[in-house]
């Protein structure tokens, strides 16, 4: 995950001054000096990084930092506020009102994941704003962007306006404007056609869609791995068509993610979503005081609830609880529990957060964890509804045949067995310390 590297850098910076009895001016500029060496390994801008660090020194001597009750406490506050402000401190979610078709314009260079983003914006805008969207694939330069983005709209359920073999964008985006309206369709996403680097005609097609449609929205498209160049690509589309905000893709990658930070001071263009992966559903609102935190070490457990809510079966989650709680642990729940686990996505990226446990992310390795989830899942699935229900009948005979069908070993099965056993034993010694203190975990 992009800036990885710097709440790591970050971390270590902060473990100094926690350390120290009481806090100086030059423990402060020392811990300083580590926060900017922090920022300028991850990337970010010079100029930024200067102005950032001294902007803290000023607030942190304007409010007598050094002589207040918990000066390290005080000092991480500001540090904090100042990301905050670094990042964007207005909140960068699209207004959609009720009654009004919003018009959203997809604009960016070839192989950032424009045509991808759209559709991603598409389903957010459909999935947990109850919007009805209309995809215009307006993008007529790359031969296989209308293909994409009618695949993309039919795995959705999201209508594609598109006309093949046509040459005039601009025609095409006014009959897929009235497309939308013959829909019924309130928001309207607009995939426009870009270039491998910037140049007049790409802008001045560009320009004519903006005066055609008017857009609430126009949303440059990046990729977090290009590093710096993001800030040269946000000024110029800036300047010519008034950019609202960025889609930063690639940002589950090992950028360093420092123009990220840089973005919104250097190029006045704050970042309103962030791709987080492959899958339609990887794309997050980008929050700056969430994003403050995990930079922090402190985990962002909003958003871990958010993502909770949204992909986890909350009555299953339950009734599993319930269950385990009253000792009937069975292996289809574990199978369900594996399940819920499955949908929340990487491990790893859960646990950063969660405050406090990034250094356990650290350790994790999504592509074991996966392989051994599988695995497990794999050898639930080859037993009998009796063997799922009443493990004592798995005898030596069970087992091989068990391991034959599920293409894994009987060590793995005998494994799964006794990491079985032991969640059941966990949830009894819980079950009877919840009792005696009066917990009722019923729904």
């Amino acid at each position: 995950m992009a800036f990885d590297a710097l709440t790591q850098r970050f971390t270590e910076a902060f473990k100094h001054i926690t350390k120290t009895d009481r806090l100086t001016e030059k423990n402060m500029d020392d811990l300083l000096k580590d926060v900017r060496l922090a920022l300028l390994e991850a990337d970010v801008n010079v100029q930024v990084v200067r102005s950032f660090l001294e902007q803290i020194k000023s607030k942190a001597l304007g409010t007598k930092v050094l002589t207040s009750m918990n000066p390290q406490e005080a000092l991480i506050k500001i540090i904090y506020d100042q990301l905050v402000e670094l990042l964007g401190a207005q909140g960068t979610e699209i207004a959609y009102p009720q009654g009004k078709t919003v018009v959203i314009m997809m604009v960016g260079l070839q192989g950032t994941g424009k045509t991808t983003s759209a559709a991603k914006l598409a389903n957010l805008a459909l999935k947990k704003q109850g919007r009805k969207p209309v995809l215009i694939a307006a993008d007529l330069v790359r031969p296989a962007a209308i293909d994409q983005l009618e695949i993309l709209g039919k795995s959705i359920g999201i209508q594609v306006y598109a006309e093949k073999g046509s040459t005039n964008a601009l025609n095409v985006v006014r009959n897929g404007m009235a497309f939308a309206r013959m829909q019924n369709a309130d928001t309207v996403i607009i995939d426009t056609a870009g270039r491998l680097h910037i140049d007049e005609a790409m802008m001045g097609e560009l320009s004519d869609i903006k005066h055609l449609v008017k857009p609430d929205e126009i949303l440059l498209t990046v990729d977090a791995m290009t590093g710096q160049d993001i800030l040269n690509v946000a000024k110029s589309f800036h300047e010519q068509l008034d950019v609202t905000g960025l889609v930063v893709t690639k940002f589950d990658g090992d950028a360093r993610g420092g123009a990220v930070l840089s973005v919104r001071s250097v190029a006045q263009v704050p970042v309103k979503f962030v791709g987080t992966g492959e899958k339609i559903d990887d794309c997050d609102l980008f929050y700056p005081d969430r994003m403050a935190n995990r930079l922090l070490g402190m985990g962002d457990l909003l958003t871990l609830v958010e993502k909770a809510e949204e992909k986890l079966d909350i009555e299953a989650s339950a009734r599993g609880m319930e269950r385990m709680m009253s000792g009937q642990f069975t292996f289809d729940d574990m199978l369900e529990q594996f399940n819920q686990i499955s949908k929340m996505g990487s491990l790893k990226n859960l646990m950063k957060m969660i405050p406090g446990a990034n250094q356990l992310a650290g350790q994790i390795n999504d592509e074991d964890t996966e392989a051994s989830m599988k695995r497990s899942k794999a050898i639930i699935l080859s037993m009998t509804k009796e063997e799922r229900s009443n493990p004592s009948v798995l005898r030596a005979s069970r087992k091989a045949r068990i391991a034959k069908g599920s293409g894994t070993s009987v060590t793995d099965v005998n494994r799964l067995v006794s990491q079985f056993e032991k969640t059941k034993e966990q949830m009894r010694l819980f079950s009877r310390m919840a009792n005696k203190s009066g917990m009722n975990f019923k729904r």
